[in-house]
């Protein structure tokens, strides 16, 4: 079997509790062939840690190593599209942990580099390859007419759950200049997408960017993109948002908050006339808790649930795999930078029922 040398940029609390460890797992799959981070201590943490000696602080190096056959890019959001573009312009396969980027001119910038050299571009929306998921894709063709879809992101906060299970590596020596370029990054990407709006709309988009991103991707693979927006309301400074979509003859809703609740409720519900699908995710920060569907139908006078767990392998394993599959085998990835535009679309479709 073919071994991908593989280079990780962004070694925070997703590559340590998620992406490494997979890493190291399927180690006939991939090789830990190179790292980079910001913190010369966590780098060298994790350098000794996974006995990778080709160590960098600056992504532009780590993508010109010769022997990467790819590169997943793992770091803060406002980075993504600067390392991936680097990434593929030196012909590297590449994985980009949601959200791929924020405006969609650097998607387009991605999207070119890509046809150009012909290499493998991912986004890692984990949740669509949850084996719950896909068994309730296939239980929707035979779903009938849908008559609503509920879609709900409600979530305590990440070092709730962290702090719990895992011991995550952090050092105070992040240079003051490169928290400065994101924070800059930041508000200069938000402007481009959205223009001159308030800062609470802004909190929102971020949101989306950041949690909302997995909830649209997964709704659109079962049901498609909406017709439109029919209301979309914001609170407590953008931090809660309830949208409602128009689909041909039905509409769905959207829940997205964050609280202080020790809780995760992140689910996709599908009412049919007789039959209902509901998959229900729980936090990815502990990775065997299965994701789980439920199906409920009625039968003349009885209403039955069934409650499946399909397996107990993480989405994120999955999602890996797929990946492999795509560098050694080819084919189109479901969660290419083309479907990642639709989300774009959908957060700026959203934004404009706000605004207006």
């Amino acid at each position: 079997m073919q071994q991908l040398k593989t280079g990780i940029i962004g070694l925070g609390e997703v590559a340590q509790i998620i992406h490494l460890p997979i890493l190291e797992s399927l180690n006939d799959q991939f090789e830990i062939a190179a790292l980079c981070d910001v913190s010369p201590g966590l780098l060298n943490w994790a350098g000794e840690k996974y006995r990778v000696q080709n160590l960098y602080s600056n992504a532009n190096e780590l993508v010109q190593q010769e022997d990467l056959d790819a590169v997943f890019v793992l770091n803060s959001s406002e980075f993504h599209a600067q390392c991936a573009l680097a990434a593929i312009e030196q012909g590297k396969h590449v994985l980009i942990e949601k959200p791929m980027v924020l405006t969609m001119a650097d998607a387009e910038a991605l999207i070119a580099a890509r046809n150009k050299t012909k290499v493998q571009v991912m986004v890692g929306y984990m949740r669509r390859f949850a084996p719950a998921f896909s068994q309730a894709k296939e239980a929707l063709e035979t779903l009938g007419a849908i008559q609503y879809v509920k879609i709900r992101d409600i979530i305590g906060p990440n070092h709730f759950f962290i702090n719990q299970t895992h011991h995550v590596q952090r050092f105070d020596d992040v240079p003051k200049s490169a928290r400065q370029e994101r924070n800059a990054l930041l508000q200069s990407m938000t402007h481009e997408e959205l223009g001159d709006v308030p800062q609470t709309i802004k909190n929102v988009y971020n949101m989306l960017c950041g949690l909302g991103c997995h909830d649209l991707s997964a709704m659109r693979e079962l049901i498609g993109m909406p017709r439109q927006i029919a209301s979309a309301v914001q609170w407590n400074d953008g931090r809660f948002l309830v949208v409602v979509f128009e689909y041909d003859g039905f509409y769905a809703t959207f829940e997205m908050g964050a609280d202080a609740q020790g809780r995760f409720d992140a689910h996709i519900e599908v009412l049919g006339k007789t039959r209902q699908l509901k998959v229900q995710y729980n936090t990815p920060y502990i990775r065997h808790l299965p994701t789980t569907l439920t199906i409920g139908e009625t039968h003349q006078d009885i209403f039955q649930e069934t409650s499946i767990r399909p397996s107990f392998k993480d989405p994120y394993t999955v999602e890996l795999e797929y990946f492999y599959g795509l560098v050694t085998k080819g084919g189109i990835p479901k969660t290419s930078p083309e479907d990642y535009q639709d989300d774009l679309k959908l957060f700026q479709m959203i934004i404009e029922a706000l605004v207006l």
